[in-house]
């Protein structure tokens, strides 16, 4: 080989070696973590609650707060704005809490006609609302593959399953969720026995029951209370219940009384960074990398207002 031939090759390898390295330095470069990402977000990036939407349930542990999804429930979601309205709830109980399962709370005595308590002007029968029309749903869908639906992602925060050649898509049973309960009948609930999933997401139920919402804050106090008896957790005696003391809608508590909470919303490009960091993970603590997550680990942060 000439001299200045090999010169040259030489010259082009080494070039070639130096910008696969840069290129291998560039991929192993640190992605801020998803705290990191968080603290530099911008206004814009959160959005504040909807009083005419948002429950605060007072234990006397302290307050839940609850977001209704009337995109995907509208009229289970009204149904229980009027029982608050009414003060339905108010000495109502946690009557269940099952582990690794759900915590749920309502009438003792709903199944007493003559002792359970009315139900007002709410309705006494709701058509069953387990899914609504993919068509036109703002979803911000997940690239990760999922064992119960073709397609999962994020509308208004919350987590959202779908079947494109079905054209349905429907709220998942994630930890936080709340439901409705219901007896055997398809449309036997009415939003006035509600649950709040608080263990290992059962996803099974998706479609069977439905979705109302999810707890934003407050679920420590759903998820530590004592594990019922052997009947699907459900309390042998009425003092290992939990009262109620009160649940109202924010829209019908003075202002000064409302939780100042922003919700992040799901539709921005901080929020892809943040699942990208929570895919993707390069902070020095992991040995493994997983490069995947699931929609029910996937969890929507929530702060409170910043002061102005």
């Amino acid at each position: 080989m000439h001299a200045k031939t090999a010169r040259l090759l030489v010259a082009l390898l080494c070039c070639a070696w130096g910008m696969n390295a840069q290129a291998g330095q560039a991929k192993a470069a640190p992605r801020l973590s998803a705290a990191e990402l968080i603290a530099q977000s911008k206004p814009q990036d959160w959005r504040s609650l909807d009083p005419a939407n948002t429950l605060l349930m007072q234990l006397d542990s302290g307050q839940v707060i609850i977001e209704l999804a009337p995109r995907f429930a509208p009229q289970h979601s009204a149904n229980i704005r009027t029982l608050a309205k009414e003060r339905y709830f108010d000495g109502l109980a946690i009557l269940r809490v099952q582990d690794n399962f759900v915590t749920q709370w309502g009438d003792p005595e709903a199944e007493n006609a003559e002792r359970a308590k009315p139900l007002g002007t709410a309705a006494k029968h709701v058509p069953a609302e387990f899914d609504v029309a993919l068509k036109g749903l703002p979803i911000t869908k997940l690239p990760d593959t999922d064992g119960w639906a073709p397609v999962t992602g994020f509308v208004d925060g919350m987590p959202v399953a779908a079947d494109p050649k079905k054209g349905r898509a429907w709220l998942a049973h994630c930890y936080g969720m709340v439901g409705a309960g219901r007896n055997n009948p398809p449309d036997s609930s009415t939003g006035a026995e509600l649950y709040v999933v608080i263990g290992q997401a059962p996803r099974g139920l998706d479609l069977n029951i439905t979705l109302v919402g999810r707890v934003l804050k407050g679920m420590e106090l759903l998820s530590g209370l004592p594990r019922g008896g052997p009947n699907m957790g459900f309390y042998d005696k009425p003092e290992q219940r939990t009262a109620i003391r009160s649940t109202r809608l924010l829209a019908d508590l003075p202002e000064a009384e409302r939780p100042a909470l922003q919700v992040l919303r799901t539709d921005t490009p901080l929020w892809q960074q943040l699942l990208a960091a929570r895919r993707d993970r390069r902070e020095g603590w992991f040995v493994h990398n997983p490069g995947h997550i699931n929609l029910c680990n996937a969890t929507v942060p929530v702060r409170n207002q910043p002061a102005p």
